[in-house]
């Protein structure tokens, strides 16, 4: 069976393999295996299995029996997780007029971009009490002042109950995010490997993000490390994309930085 894959995984990689054009080259992939799969086809020696007996003393497993999940209320209690609709009014209670009128989002746009909305951890003395109330984190990155904003909502009161400002910090990038570093990508003169080797992947102009799985990481500034176009990052919101054709090969772009707070794309060195 070991072989089977490895002569399967072969013409995978064989059939990915297409020249790659420009500054940018593929980028090695890793496939999923088949988590759990026995090379020798059958269980271990001697081990048995719960289930019910068949003729020769081999087992067969019990039929699995698939519960139904149960339908998910407007509230949740506890330490629940957010309901959906804990998760919306949370979004809407704390982005408010007030602060969509004095930030800007990645697309330099009125309001704040909004990141995540997570349970709140319950405060020092509400850990062992049932009745605590459920609260919420609402975080937006502020791309008027970079700036990360949370807001804490008291669900059952709904109402924003503390903010906090804090600025260098850098969370995890949201699909927009993404999607807007590649498109600046995309238009920049530096993208013009990851067009070129979109063309030869596909035969086709990439044009939108929309044509690409996108992926990536923050991107902080090390000395030395980068140009001085890219010295801010950290204190800015600077991304790595590593973009994917959809049904396609990754493409290599790791060694350009889009800086979000700023709108501009550069290289980093290679040596």
């Amino acid at each position: 069976m070991r072989d089977i894959v490895h002569r399967h995984l072969g013409k995978v990689v064989a059939g990915a393999a297409i020249a790659v054009a420009g500054t940018a080259v593929m980028a090695a992939i890793t496939l999923p295996g088949a988590a759990g799969a026995d090379d020798t086809g059958g269980g271990a020696a001697g081990g048995s299995a719960a289930g019910q007996a068949v003729p020769g003393g081999d087992t067969a497993a019990a039929p699995g029996v698939v519960e139904q999940a149960p339908e998910e209320g407007a509230r949740g209690t506890g330490t629940d997780p957010l309901t959906d609709d804990e998760t919306d009014r949370a979004a809407r209670i704390a982005d408010n007029p007030q602060l969509r009128e004095s930030s800007k989002d990645v697309e330099g746009g009125r309001g704040p971009q909004q990141l995540t909305v997570d349970l709140a951890e319950p405060d020092a003395g509400e850990v062992d009490d049932p009745a605590a109330p459920r609260r919420a984190d609402v975080s937006f990155y502020d791309y008027r002042n970079d700036t990360l904003v949370t807001r804490t909502v008291d669900l059952a009161a709904g109402k924003v109950v503390r903010t906090g400002v804090q600025h260098g910090v850098q969370p995890p990038l949201s699909h927009a995010e993404y999607t807007e570093a590649a498109r600046l990508l995309i238009d920049d003169r530096l993208g013009a490997g990851l067009r070129a080797d979109y063309r030869d992947a596909t035969g086709r102009d990439l044009t939108s993000p929309d044509q690409l799985l996108l992926n990536g990481a923050v991107y902080r500034a090390a000395p030395g490390a980068q140009p001085a176009a890219l010295d801010k990052c950290g204190e800015h919101r600077c991304v790595r994309l590593f973009p994917k054709v959809v049904n396609g090969p990754w493409i290599d772009t790791r060694y350009l930085v889009v800086d979000l707070s700023a709108r501009k794309v550069a290289a980093l060195h290679r040596g």
